[in-house]
């Protein structure tokens, strides 16, 4: 598709302006910044715009809100990027009406996809992992719209029923035993593709969190209140209620989807806080039952990047102890080698190191040695692809998954951005 002029623009700018505050980060300034645009973005016509993750060939609700974030601040100025934002905005929209508890679909009704036991199944969905997060996307792409540009003409009756459908999911998997009818099974997969008893998921007790099966790794949850998607799901809910009240007028839902926030907000207080012997950090995930995960995954939500989709401050005294945890050996997928040191994901494995991972650090980080030595191992990381990556070997960086990893990309130059 053509690339809108104000994004050559800004490209171009952003390398001027990288070749003076980071100069050996420069040359990945402009194609991180149009990778998005120049190679998942699709013109479908009439106003209807698809984008795949990358390497993959459907449209992931949390990749794909995530990959238009940066340019969110151009709908300002360009009708042609408000057009696109409008055509997406669209797509979630039907999604999220045809299934709510899907993460990733196609672009067309073809059936491809993975083949999977669960309670529905459409040719337009490719996958159905149910991620709270996935829902949370939708959310934060609409308001990311709506708040740079102002337009009201989204506010359609289908985005209606999609902040309907959200709100109301998340409260049915308030109480996922008793409410919810959603299962997961794969065959002939790890098991971290598919869900336990049946596809039921590990029990869980009531805690006013909402329920996840799987995390944004895609992995299944070990206990699936997963505290990081419910912390985004707060932010979520109380965009929600705003885009409510000024889109539709609805104060009743408005206050719903506050209370619901707030319900949330103090199961993560009560439940999902942990005494270690280095103070109180938040846990990973957690079952209401008294059980708690304390890791953290590179995945946005993650326990770094809250600060950074707003559920907290980057001084906020809990979040900074955990933010020393997650950073450190205590944490399970936090690894140091010769060419980097951060964290990875239980989804590409030990000694892997993630891009978004380190790009998080510097975007809530108050250190500027800390983000400088992060900005460092980009530079030295990305294998001379001008581009980042899902993951690479903590000492062999040409050793890398995912040369195509769009949301990586949009992050990176988001991130550039700040500085």
């Amino acid at each position: 598709m053509t690339v809108p002029e104000i994004l050559i623009r800004y490209a171009d700018a952003l390398e001027e302006k990288t070749l003076r505050t980071c100069p050996q980060l420069a040359k990945l300034a402009k194609g991180c910044f149009l990778n998005t645009i120049e190679t998942t973005v699709k013109d479908c016509g009439d106003g209807d715009y698809f984008v795949i993750t990358g390497d993959i060939p459907a449209l992931w609700l949390r990749d794909s809100s995530a990959q238009l974030r940066p340019y969110a601040p151009f709908c300002t100025e360009s009708e042609e990027v408000r057009r696109i934002f409008r055509g997406v905005i669209a797509r979630h929209a039907k999604y999220v009406a045809l299934d709510p508890y899907a993460n990733a679909f196609n672009e067309t009704p073809s059936g491809k996809g993975h083949k999977d036991e669960t309670s529905f199944s459409s040719p337009w969905i490719w996958e159905r992992k149910y991620e709270t997060d996935s829902l949370c996307a939708s959310v934060f792409l609409l308001a990311d719209y709506f708040d740079a540009c102002g337009d009201t003409a989204v506010f359609t009756p289908e985005v209606r029923k999609m902040l309907d459908l959200i709100l109301e999911t998340f409260i049915t998997e308030q109480c996922h035993t008793e409410q919810s009818s959603y299962f997961f099974r794969r065959k002939n997969c790890p098991e971290t593709d598919t869900m336990p008893l049946e596809g039921r998921g590990n029990p869980v007790a009531y805690t006013g969190m909402t329920w996840s099966g799987f995390r944004p790794s895609d992995d299944r949850c070990v206990y699936n209140y997963l505290i990081p998607a419910n912390m985004m799901a707060v932010v979520a809910l109380r965009k929600a209620a705003a885009l409510y009240e000024t889109g539709y007028g609805d104060g009743e839902k408005a206050a719903l989807a506050l209370k619901t926030a707030e319900e949330i907000d103090a199961g993560i207080r009560r439940y999902g806080v942990v005494d270690t012997e280095d103070g109180p950090i938040f846990a990973y995930e957690v079952d209401g039952l008294g059980n708690a995960l304390l890791m953290d995954d590179a995945n946005s939500p993650s326990l770094l990047s809250c600060a950074y989709f707003g559920y907290c401050e980057k001084d906020d005294p809990l979040y900074l102890n955990t933010r020393r945890w997650i950073l450190s050996k205590r944490n399970p997928w936090f690894f140091e080698g010769k060419a980097a040191s951060g964290i990875g994901s239980p989804h590409t494995g030990k000694n892997r190191i993630w891009h978004i991972s380190l790009i998080m650090q510097i975007l809530t980080s108050l250190d500027e040695e800390e983000k400088m030595r992060c900005l460092k191992y980009l530079s030295e990381t990305h294998a001379n692809k001008n581009l980042m990556h899902e993951s690479f070997d903590k000492d062999d960086p040409d050793t890398f998954t995912r040369s195509w990893f769009a949301w990586a990309n949009a992050l990176f130059a988001q991130m550039l951005g700040t500085l």
